[in-house]
Protein backbone atom coordinates (compact mmCIF):
# COMPACT_ATOMS: atom_id res chain seq x y z
CA UNK A 1 0.00 0.00 0.00
CA UNK A 2 0.98 3.48 -0.31
CA UNK A 3 0.60 5.94 2.01
CA UNK A 4 0.44 9.40 0.64
CA UNK A 5 2.68 12.77 2.71
CA UNK A 6 1.60 15.87 1.00
CA UNK A 7 4.81 18.09 1.97
CA UNK A 8 2.01 20.49 1.32
CA UNK A 9 14.23 25.90 -17.42
CA UNK A 10 12.38 23.49 -19.96
CA UNK A 11 10.25 24.25 -22.64
CA UNK A 12 7.16 22.98 -22.79
CA UNK A 13 7.57 20.69 -26.05
CA UNK A 14 11.02 19.43 -24.69
CA UNK A 15 9.37 18.26 -21.69
CA UNK A 16 7.16 16.04 -23.69
CA UNK A 17 9.67 14.55 -25.61
CA UNK A 18 12.71 14.17 -23.07
CA UNK A 19 13.71 10.46 -22.76
CA UNK A 20 13.93 8.89 -18.78
CA UNK A 21 17.63 9.56 -18.98
CA UNK A 22 16.92 13.81 -19.34
CA UNK A 23 14.11 13.55 -17.13
CA UNK A 24 15.27 12.09 -13.91
CA UNK A 25 17.60 15.06 -13.03
CA UNK A 26 14.99 17.85 -14.08
CA UNK A 27 13.02 16.02 -11.83
CA UNK A 28 15.49 15.61 -9.15
CA UNK A 29 16.48 19.30 -9.63
CA UNK A 30 12.72 20.53 -9.05
CA UNK A 31 12.02 18.39 -5.91
CA UNK A 32 15.91 19.75 -4.33
CA UNK A 33 14.77 22.89 -5.07
CA UNK A 34 11.26 23.22 -4.18
CA UNK A 35 12.45 21.09 -0.89
CA UNK A 36 15.20 24.22 -1.01
CA UNK A 37 12.63 26.44 -0.57
CA UNK A 38 10.50 25.23 2.56
CA UNK A 39 13.68 24.93 4.31
CA UNK A 40 14.74 28.73 3.76
CA UNK A 41 11.11 29.67 4.14
CA UNK A 42 10.99 31.16 1.03
CA UNK A 43 7.51 32.45 -0.39
CA UNK A 44 8.08 33.26 -3.64
CA UNK A 45 10.35 29.95 -4.99
CA UNK A 46 7.55 27.82 -2.91
CA UNK A 47 5.03 29.60 -5.46
CA UNK A 48 7.33 28.83 -8.51
CA UNK A 49 8.16 25.38 -7.94
CA UNK A 50 4.73 24.59 -6.45
CA UNK A 51 2.05 22.93 -8.96
CA UNK A 52 -1.34 26.06 -9.10
CA UNK A 53 -3.66 23.09 -7.52
CA UNK A 54 -1.71 21.72 -4.85
CA UNK A 55 -1.23 25.54 -4.06
CA UNK A 56 -4.99 26.58 -3.69
CA UNK A 57 -5.32 23.36 -1.60
CA UNK A 58 -2.88 23.98 1.03
CA UNK A 59 -4.28 27.44 0.76
CA UNK A 60 -7.32 26.29 1.33
CA UNK A 61 -6.62 24.08 4.20
CA UNK A 62 -4.65 26.13 5.96
CA UNK A 63 -6.78 28.90 6.10
CA UNK A 64 -9.86 26.61 7.17
CA UNK A 65 -8.02 25.90 10.22
CA UNK A 66 -7.43 29.36 10.58
CA UNK A 67 -3.82 28.81 10.30
CA UNK A 68 -1.65 32.17 8.30
CA UNK A 69 -1.39 32.19 4.83
CA UNK A 70 1.79 31.17 3.63
CA UNK A 71 3.72 31.21 7.00
CA UNK A 72 1.96 28.11 7.97
CA UNK A 73 3.35 26.37 4.82
CA UNK A 74 6.59 26.33 6.18
CA UNK A 75 5.00 25.12 9.98
CA UNK A 76 6.24 21.39 9.82
CA UNK A 77 7.70 18.90 12.34
CA UNK A 78 10.60 18.27 9.94
CA UNK A 79 12.26 19.20 6.59
CA UNK A 80 11.12 16.75 3.50
CA UNK A 81 13.41 14.19 3.13
CA UNK A 82 16.77 14.49 1.24
CA UNK A 83 17.23 12.80 -2.36
CA UNK A 84 20.79 13.14 -2.37
CA UNK A 85 21.62 9.44 -1.23
CA UNK A 86 18.54 8.18 -2.85
CA UNK A 87 19.08 6.49 -6.07
CA UNK A 88 16.28 7.28 -8.74
CA UNK A 89 15.54 3.66 -10.28
CA UNK A 90 11.65 4.59 -12.28
CA UNK A 91 10.58 7.46 -13.90
CA UNK A 92 7.14 7.77 -15.59
CA UNK A 93 5.46 10.47 -18.23
CA UNK A 94 2.52 10.86 -19.45
CA UNK A 95 1.59 14.27 -21.12
CA UNK A 96 1.95 17.18 -18.72
CA UNK A 97 2.52 15.13 -15.51
CA UNK A 98 5.51 12.59 -14.47
CA UNK A 99 6.46 10.51 -11.51
CA UNK A 100 9.54 9.49 -10.37
CA UNK A 101 10.64 7.15 -7.70
CA UNK A 102 13.61 7.18 -5.43
CA UNK A 103 15.32 3.98 -3.49
CA UNK A 104 17.23 4.14 -0.22
CA UNK A 105 17.41 5.40 3.47
CA UNK A 106 14.35 8.12 3.28
CA UNK A 107 15.42 9.77 6.50
CA UNK A 108 12.15 11.86 7.68
CA UNK A 109 14.05 13.50 9.98
CA UNK A 110 12.43 11.65 13.30
CA UNK A 111 15.18 10.28 14.73
CA UNK A 112 16.48 6.34 14.22
CA UNK A 113 17.90 4.67 11.14
CA UNK A 114 16.27 4.72 8.23
CA UNK A 115 15.55 1.84 6.49
CA UNK A 116 15.58 1.25 2.58
CA UNK A 117 11.79 2.22 1.11
CA UNK A 118 10.90 4.17 -2.17
CA UNK A 119 10.22 7.33 -2.36
CA UNK A 120 7.19 8.38 -5.55
CA UNK A 121 7.52 11.61 -6.47
CA UNK A 122 4.92 13.69 -8.88
CA UNK A 123 4.95 16.54 -10.75
CA UNK A 124 2.77 18.71 -13.54
CA UNK A 125 4.18 20.74 -16.30
CA UNK A 126 3.23 24.38 -15.69
CA UNK A 127 4.04 26.88 -17.86
CA UNK A 128 6.80 25.15 -19.42
CA UNK A 129 8.62 24.30 -16.44
CA UNK A 130 8.22 21.09 -14.40
CA UNK A 131 6.15 21.95 -10.77
CA UNK A 132 6.43 19.62 -8.00
CA UNK A 133 3.44 18.31 -6.67
CA UNK A 134 3.27 15.70 -3.61
CA UNK A 135 5.30 12.86 -2.41
CA UNK A 136 4.29 8.81 -1.59
CA UNK A 137 5.85 7.22 0.76
CA UNK A 138 6.01 3.41 0.11
CA UNK A 139 6.89 1.76 3.07
CA UNK A 140 8.63 -1.95 2.17
CA UNK A 141 8.59 -3.35 5.35
CA UNK A 142 5.69 -5.44 4.11
CA UNK A 143 7.24 -5.86 1.01
CA UNK A 144 10.96 -7.91 1.81
CA UNK A 145 10.79 -9.59 -1.63
CA UNK A 146 10.06 -6.55 -3.39
CA UNK A 147 13.21 -4.67 -0.99
CA UNK A 148 15.61 -7.69 -2.12
CA UNK A 149 14.54 -6.96 -6.11
CA UNK A 150 14.86 -3.46 -6.28
CA UNK A 151 18.36 -3.56 -4.35
CA UNK A 152 19.52 -5.75 -6.81
CA UNK A 153 18.43 -3.51 -10.05
CA UNK A 154 15.48 -5.68 -10.76
CA UNK A 155 12.58 -3.30 -11.17
CA UNK A 156 9.29 -5.42 -12.25
CA UNK A 157 7.29 -3.81 -9.39
CA UNK A 158 7.37 -0.94 -11.08
CA UNK A 159 5.61 -2.09 -14.38
CA UNK A 160 3.08 -3.93 -11.73
CA UNK A 161 2.27 -0.92 -9.83
CA UNK A 162 -0.51 2.19 -11.11
CA UNK A 163 0.48 4.57 -8.26
CA UNK A 164 4.17 4.56 -9.77
CA UNK A 165 3.02 5.36 -13.37
CA UNK A 166 2.39 9.00 -14.39
CA UNK A 167 -1.55 9.25 -15.28
CA UNK A 168 -1.28 12.11 -17.84
CA UNK A 169 -4.36 13.84 -15.96
CA UNK A 170 -3.74 17.33 -14.10
CA UNK A 171 -6.10 18.28 -11.03
CA UNK A 172 -7.84 21.12 -11.62
CA UNK A 173 -7.20 23.82 -9.53
CA UNK A 174 -9.91 24.67 -6.96
CA UNK A 175 -11.33 27.94 -6.32
CA UNK A 176 -9.57 29.61 -2.93
CA UNK A 177 -11.69 30.12 0.29
CA UNK A 178 -12.08 32.93 2.30
CA UNK A 179 -10.60 32.62 5.96
CA UNK A 180 -12.65 29.91 8.10
CA UNK A 181 -14.81 31.74 11.18
CA UNK A 182 -15.33 29.12 12.61
CA UNK A 183 -13.39 25.50 12.21
CA UNK A 184 -16.14 22.87 11.14
CA UNK A 185 -15.48 18.91 9.94
CA UNK A 186 -17.56 16.37 7.82
CA UNK A 187 -17.65 12.85 9.11
CA UNK A 188 -19.70 10.21 7.14
CA UNK A 189 -19.40 6.42 7.96
CA UNK A 190 -21.15 4.45 4.86
CA UNK A 191 -19.90 0.71 4.84
CA UNK A 192 -21.21 -0.59 1.02
CA UNK A 193 -21.76 3.11 -0.18
CA UNK A 194 -20.31 6.23 -2.02
CA UNK A 195 -21.16 9.46 -0.71
CA UNK A 196 -20.47 12.60 -1.61
CA UNK A 197 -20.98 15.64 0.30
CA UNK A 198 -21.07 19.44 -0.26
CA UNK A 199 -21.21 22.03 2.78
CA UNK A 200 -22.40 25.13 1.18
CA UNK A 201 -21.76 25.04 -2.53
CA UNK A 202 -18.06 25.03 -1.92
CA UNK A 203 -16.43 22.03 0.62
CA UNK A 204 -16.55 18.97 -1.80
CA UNK A 205 -15.89 15.79 -0.24
CA UNK A 206 -16.08 11.90 -1.60
CA UNK A 207 -16.08 8.81 0.90
CA UNK A 208 -16.38 5.46 -0.21
CA UNK A 209 -16.71 2.42 1.98
CA UNK A 210 -15.49 4.74 4.65
CA UNK A 211 -14.88 6.09 8.00
CA UNK A 212 -13.80 9.00 8.28
CA UNK A 213 -13.77 13.00 8.79
CA UNK A 214 -12.35 15.83 6.47
CA UNK A 215 -11.79 19.68 7.19
CA UNK A 216 -14.43 21.57 5.71
CA UNK A 217 -12.88 24.04 3.42
CA UNK A 218 -13.72 27.64 4.19
CA UNK A 219 -15.36 26.64 7.42
CA UNK A 220 -18.86 27.42 8.95
CA UNK A 221 -20.53 30.69 8.66
CA UNK A 222 -22.57 32.74 10.60
CA UNK A 223 -26.06 32.11 10.57
CA UNK A 224 -27.73 29.59 7.44
CA UNK A 225 -25.28 26.94 6.20
CA UNK A 226 -26.22 24.48 3.12
CA UNK A 227 -25.28 20.64 3.24
CA UNK A 228 -26.39 18.56 0.63
CA UNK A 229 -25.12 14.58 -0.14
CA UNK A 230 -25.54 11.78 -2.52
CA UNK A 231 -25.41 8.36 -1.85
CA UNK A 232 -25.22 5.32 -3.85
CA UNK A 233 -24.04 1.26 -3.30
CA UNK A 234 -20.84 0.28 -4.45
CA UNK A 235 -19.92 -3.15 -5.59
CA UNK A 236 -19.88 -5.31 -2.80
CA UNK A 237 -22.49 -3.64 -0.93
CA UNK A 238 -25.86 -4.90 -0.29
CA UNK A 239 -27.95 -1.31 0.34
CA UNK A 240 -28.80 -2.21 3.65
CA UNK A 241 -25.71 -0.87 5.75
CA UNK A 242 -25.74 1.63 8.57
CA UNK A 243 -24.81 5.27 7.08
CA UNK A 244 -24.11 8.30 8.78
CA UNK A 245 -23.15 11.90 7.71
CA UNK A 246 -22.63 14.69 10.42
CA UNK A 247 -20.98 18.11 10.54
CA UNK A 248 -19.43 19.34 13.55
CA UNK A 249 -18.26 22.36 14.63
CA UNK A 250 -14.49 22.31 16.00
CA UNK A 251 -14.70 25.00 19.31
CA UNK A 252 -11.65 27.07 19.56
CA UNK A 253 -12.20 26.81 23.70
CA UNK A 254 -10.06 24.33 25.55
CA UNK A 255 -12.30 21.89 26.80
CA UNK A 256 -15.11 22.30 24.93
CA UNK A 257 -16.30 19.58 22.65
CA UNK A 258 -17.33 19.14 19.07
CA UNK A 259 -20.58 20.23 18.55
CA UNK A 260 -22.99 18.43 16.19
CA UNK A 261 -24.66 20.89 13.75
CA UNK A 262 -26.04 18.59 11.01
CA UNK A 263 -26.90 14.93 11.52
CA UNK A 264 -28.59 12.38 9.18
CA UNK A 265 -28.24 8.71 10.16
CA UNK A 266 -29.76 5.26 9.75
CA UNK A 267 -29.19 1.86 11.12
CA UNK A 268 -28.61 -1.05 9.50
CA UNK A 269 -31.73 -2.57 7.36
CA UNK A 270 -33.33 0.89 6.97
CA UNK A 271 -33.62 2.36 4.10
CA UNK A 272 -31.43 5.15 2.92
CA UNK A 273 -31.99 8.56 1.36
CA UNK A 274 -30.07 8.39 -1.96
CA UNK A 275 -30.15 12.22 -1.87
CA UNK A 276 -30.71 15.29 0.50
CA UNK A 277 -30.84 18.66 0.88
CA UNK A 278 -30.57 20.24 4.03
CA UNK A 279 -29.04 23.16 6.77
CA UNK A 280 -28.16 24.11 9.73
CA UNK A 281 -28.32 27.31 11.88
CA UNK A 282 -24.59 28.57 13.76
CA UNK A 283 -26.26 30.82 15.80
CA UNK A 284 -24.67 33.68 18.18
CA UNK A 285 -25.48 31.40 21.13
CA UNK A 286 -23.38 28.65 19.30
CA UNK A 287 -20.80 31.10 18.09
CA UNK A 288 -20.15 31.78 21.82
CA UNK A 289 -19.41 28.24 22.52
CA UNK A 290 -16.99 28.28 19.30
CA UNK A 291 -14.91 31.03 20.03
CA UNK A 292 -13.79 33.54 23.13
Amino acid sequence: MIRVFVFSGLLLGSLASASASDLAPSLTSTYEAWRSAIINKNTAQWQRLTAPHRQAEVHNRLVSEKRPFPAAVFDLPAPPPSLQNLTCLHVSQKGSTAKAAYFGAIDFGVGGDPTQNLLVLSFVANQGRWNYDRAEFVNLAALPEVRKELAAGKLDYFKETPECQATGIVPPTPPRVPPAKYIAKVYVFCPGREVQVQINRVSRHKFSDDKEAELVMGGAKDGRNEVTFTAKPIRGGTGKEAMAVRVYLMSEIPGTKPIIAYEYEVQEGEPAKGFDSGHFILSPEIAAKLVR
